[in-house]
């Protein structure tokens, strides 16, 4: 005598009992679902803006790094011009120191040049404090024009 067992299989896609239980039909009440709306609403307008000030911010980096660069470039031709004038300023004052006859004519050659060297560096040293002056304006400015803009910005906000 031979037993069976029988084999229940179930169709495909049939659910799994466990799993299917009654659920009740919940609405969420209106005041509930609009804040929602508006809570995503706000969120997503407080990103776009927070994006769009990250944007501004690296735009103004990248130009403000720009304008430093050239700015210091200046500063730094200047400042080689300078070196050039007072090195040839000084070969010409010992060839002439060559020439002197007297000493008398080495304490007036000495004299004379060290004045030209003074006004020479004072108008350099100038020239120069004008273009570092232009670097901290042009490189500062805009950045701290942004930043008070920003919060005033967020004030309102």
């Amino acid at each position: 005598m031979t037993t069976t067992t029988a084999k229940k299989t179930k169709a495909p896609g049939a659910t799994f009992d466990a799993f299917s239980f009654p659920t009740s039909s919940y609405e969420v009440p209106t005041a509930v679902r609009e804040f929602a709306e508006k809570s995503v609403s706000q969120v997503r307008d407080a990103y776009d803006k927070i994006r769009s000030a990250a944007d501004e911010a690296s735009t103004l980096v990248g130009e403000t790094i720009e304008t430093a660069r050239e700015s210091s470039f200046a500063i730094g031709l200047k400042a080689v011009d300078a070196a050039k004038s007072n090195s040839d300023a000084s070969f010409s004052f010992a060839r002439a120191l060559f020439g002197a006859k007297t000493m008398s004519d080495v304490i007036e050659m000495q004299s004379a040049f060290a004045r030209k060297q003074f006004d020479a560096f004072a108008s350099q040293f100038k020239e120069i404090q004008a273009l570092t002056e232009k670097l901290v304006t042009e490189t500062t400015k805009p950045m701290s024009d942004k930043v008070e803009k920003t919060f005033k910005d967020l004030k309102v906000a």
